[in-house]
């Protein structure tokens, strides 16, 4: 039996990431769906269990060649899902977890309609601002781009399986654990 696929997404600031860390500590039938990037590596992350961190060049060639499911460019970086690890994970039964913007999320459901989207949402426009501000990882100007984005993302949400208001994480991510756990059910 094929392996489900599971996307966690929202803007970012909602707590799509936390959420899905939480998840993979609980979940242990779960497999985390590493993207690939142009972006340059946080402090903290590692080559091949966050991203897969490729050159431009080496990105789009990739794109030319197909092997992405989704790809998007987003804030001047390049994100996608390569096609062969969700080829290869379910042929094993493995249930993969996703963390992509909402375009990815949604092409994924295209190629994959059995995927459940789960959209991180949080309580308002400004808690996401603010949450944005803490993190000091944007000038205002790009926290100006990324307040826009939210904005059709939070539209584009509607389109998903479930939505999640991200008020409180613990209550938040205890609600998209058992909506999970529901998906899973007959594979547990």
């Amino acid at each position: 039996m094929p392996g489900k696929l599971i996307v966690v997404s929202g803007p970012s600031g909602s707590g799509k990431t936390t959420i899905a860390r939480w998840l993979l500590e609980r979940v242990p039938l779960l497999r985390f769906s590493v993207s690939a990037t142009t972006r340059p590596k946080r402090v903290g992350e590692e080559e091949g269990r966050d991203y897969y961190f490729l050159t431009r060049k080496e990105f789009l060639d990739r794109v030319a060649a197909g092997a992405f499911v989704e790809w998007e460019e987003v804030f001047g970086n390049c994100y996608g899902t390569p096609a062969a690890e969700i080829e290869r994970a379910r042929r094993e039964g493995a249930h993969l977890l996703f963390d992509v913007d909402v375009k990815g999320a949604l092409s994924i459901k295209r190629r994959y309609p059995e995927a459940l989207l789960i959209f991180i949402q949080p309580p308002s426009m400004e808690t996401l601002r603010e949450r944005l501000q803490g993190r000091h990882t944007e000038s205002d100007e790009e926290l100006g781009v990324r307040l826009e984005r939210a904005a059709m993302e939070l539209e584009r949400g509607k389109e998903f399986d479930r939505r999640v208001v991200n008020d409180a994480l613990e209550r938040a991510a205890a609600e998209v654990h058992q909506i999970v756990l529901h998906y899973l059910s007959p594979s547990i």
